[in-house]
């Protein structure tokens, strides 16, 4: 019960919703999510532990940028919220490295 209690406050948050949209289609590099929030980085990294936490989300180091998915194996109540946010397809880096 534990880990669905920290996925369901983890997701009971607007900017951690609009996180796992900007997900939906794949990996984002995490300047690309200081854009879309417009909050700063500190704040984005906040947000990002917490899905984390919750077994909600992945990284992966390249270089000095993290990269984040959603995790593979998703519980039901976790995969029932992300199929009703529509995916955010602004948050993408565009070259190989984030110019943020």
């Amino acid at each position: 019960m534990d880990l669905l209690e920290k996925q369901l406050k983890a997701l009971a948050d607007k900017n951690r919703l609009t996180l796992l949209a900007c997900m939906k289609n794949g990996e984002v590099c995490v300047c690309d999510f200081v854009e879309v929030l417009g909050i700063s980085q500190p704040a984005v990294s906040q947000q990002l532990k917490k899905l984390k936490e919750a077994d909600i989300i992945t990284e992966r180091k390249d270089g000095t940028w993290k990269y984040y998915r959603l995790a593979k194996e998703l519980s039901p109540v976790v995969q029932a919220v992300i199929a009703e946010i529509q995916a955010n397809d602004t948050c993408r880096c565009e070259g190989t490295t984030c110019s943020s």
